[in-house]
């Protein structure tokens, strides 16, 4: 007899007091359902206590958690913003959070008229000609536009082409994304204004010529800062033959400022997640679409939102030259509902004020900290800023990752901390537009505390934190063998 699942009639969606009704349901314990071989033996040592106390433990555990919503979270290089709520109360619509990928399209219009028209404006925003939403996180989008400029060489019988260009300031999942793309990496080195040096660029063209793949960069790059040559890297690099790869991870210092299509990209990804303010701790969720120049459209993975003569919409695939579908479904369909909830919020004008808001606090921050930190590219930054603790490591012995614990003490996120690895003890803040002037004022203030501290009273900082639930972990050892499973105690 086959087992019939329970079904509860409920009054309304999302409404308590629902009801079971009558139903011929088979009488069948767990031992029934499952093979022998998944049956304990002994049962499990679990312990026995009441409702009120599991909700307790488990409430006391999430107030542990640390957040966005809880606290400052300056954390460089990852733009952790506060998420508006009402980008929540959209993406839980039944409409979408009820429907399911295998549906027929006649009943998830809305939803595919959703993905249509976010593609149109993150055409926009970006000035790529198409994109693809597939991409569930900004590495992945990494491996697909990597994936994308392969096949675009292969059909032009490039193929000869192995190498992509890399910034020594860049991200680590770019040379991560170019090996898995099976490319060889060539390290640029940067100038003294923290940019790409274009003397040492020009050298390795040179060197490689008719072997450049592409050049990935991000700009503004990890140090905060804009490279003002980028026009002519992107002549440079295409007159080699190559295509530009934009990491999008920094959007969020140029929203309606300036376009990477304008400055000569040919490949774009986006992580919405970031720029456009979804939940991202913890690693997920995300969503990484790639946006790609006219010539490259025909590689981009299918199928792709198409609207219809006749005002509908469908799924249609890109052509035969198509990369292939490179995640099942279609994206992180929720995250993406998120991200278009937010830009239709802000609008043209308000994106331009997003991004101008982040570079304000930035400078803001920066320059009110300068005279205790040391600042390795001392110039304008853009969204976020490197400082280095290497002054009060060699006169105190406080290092970057002391001054990171010190601050867990005050209820503040440590910045990212030995990132970019160009910059000796980095200290990688990025205080976001969402952030108010007296939650920076608080901020500047513990800083200039902790220098302080540093100075007269080192040991402070150097044993902190002291006020968190734990004390500081052998990062090392929690890295290897993580704990991650409940164990009984000996008896």
């Amino acid at each position: 007899m086959s087992v019939v699942p329970l079904v509860f009639e409920l009054g309304a969606p999302g409404r308590r007091g629902a009801t079971m009704p009558d139903m011929d349901v088979p009488a069948k314990s767990v031992a029934d359902l499952l093979p022998e071989k998944f049956l304990r033996k002994t049962p499990a040592p679990l312990p026995e206590i009441g409702e009120l106390e599991l909700v307790r433990h488990f409430t006391h555990l999430s107030q542990r958690n640390f957040s966005v919503d809880s606290g400052f979270y300056p954390l460089g290089s990852c733009t952790m913003k506060y998420n508006p709520k009402i980008n929540e109360d959209i993406a839980s619509l039944d409409g979408f959070a009820k429907i399911h990928p295998a549906q027929d399209v006649s009943q998830i219009q809305g939803a595919l008229e959703l993905l249509y028209e976010l593609e149109k404006i993150l055409g926009e925003v970006t000035g790529m000609k198409r994109f693809t939403l597939q991409p569930a996180a900004g590495a992945h989008g990494e491996i697909t536009g990597l994936m994308i400029i392969k096949k675009y060489h292969e059909k032009h019988q490039q193929s000869q082409r192995n190498i992509v260009l890399i910034p020594d300031g860049a991200h680590g999942t770019n040379p991560a994304s170019a090996s898995l793309a099976n490319y060889e990496t060539r390290e640029l080195h940067s100038n003294k204004q923290g940019g790409v040096d274009v003397d040492h660029l020009r050298e390795v063209l040179e060197q490689n010529k008719g072997k450049i793949a592409a050049l990935m960069m991000t700009n503004p790059n990890t140090l905060g800062l804009f490279d003002e040559n980028i026009l002519e890297i992107a002549r440079m690099v295409h007159e080699e033959g190559g295509q530009i790869y934009y990491d999008g991870a920094n959007a969020n210092a140029i929203l309606g400022i300036v376009r990477p299509g304008d400055m000569g990209f040919d490949v774009v990804h986006l992580n919405l997640h970031k720029t456009c303010s979804t939940p991202h701790g913890g690693g997920g969720p995300g969503a990484g679409p790639i946006g790609v120049a006219e010539h490259l459209v025909e590689y981009l993975p299918g199928p792709l939102p198409e609207k219809l003569d006749d005002g509908t919409f469908d799924w249609k695939e890109p052509g035969p030259d198509s990369i292939g579908r490179v995640r099942a479904n279609f994206g992180n369909f929720l995250v993406l509902v998120r991200a278009y909830t937010y830009l239709r919020f802000h609008g043209a004008e308000g994106l331009l004020h997003v991004s101008k808001s982040a570079v304000l606090n930035a400078n803001y921050v920066m320059r009110a900290l300068s005279d205790l930190y040391y600042l390795p590219f001392d110039r304008h930054c853009m969204h976020e800023f490197v400082f280095s603790a290497s002054k009060q490591k060699t006169q105190n012995g406080v290092t970057a990752t002391d001054i990171g614990k010190r601050l867990l003490d005050f209820g503040v996120h440590a910045p990212t901390v030995y990132f970019p690895l160009i910059v000796h003890e980095a200290l990688m803040i990025e205080p976001t537009e969402t952030e108010s002037k007296e939650q920076l004022d608080e901020f500047i203030a513990l800083m200039r505390q902790i220098a302080d501290e540093a100075a007269h009273h080192p040991d402070l900082v150097t044993g902190a934190p002291h006020n968190s639930v734990v004390g500081r972990l052998d990062q090392t050892l929690a890295a290897r063998k993580p704990k991650l499973k409940w164990a009984p105690a000996e008896q």
